[in-house]
């Protein structure tokens, strides 16, 4: 159960990172 956990919050990190990526590069 912890190891989905910590999975679950490194999958939330990633698609924050790429959404503001994403912002960044249309904002450029």
């Amino acid at each position: 159960m912890f190891l989905l956990d910590f999975i679950l919050s490194l999958l939330s990190i990633l698609i924050l990172v790429i959404c503001v990526l994403i912002g960044v590069a249309f904002l450029t």
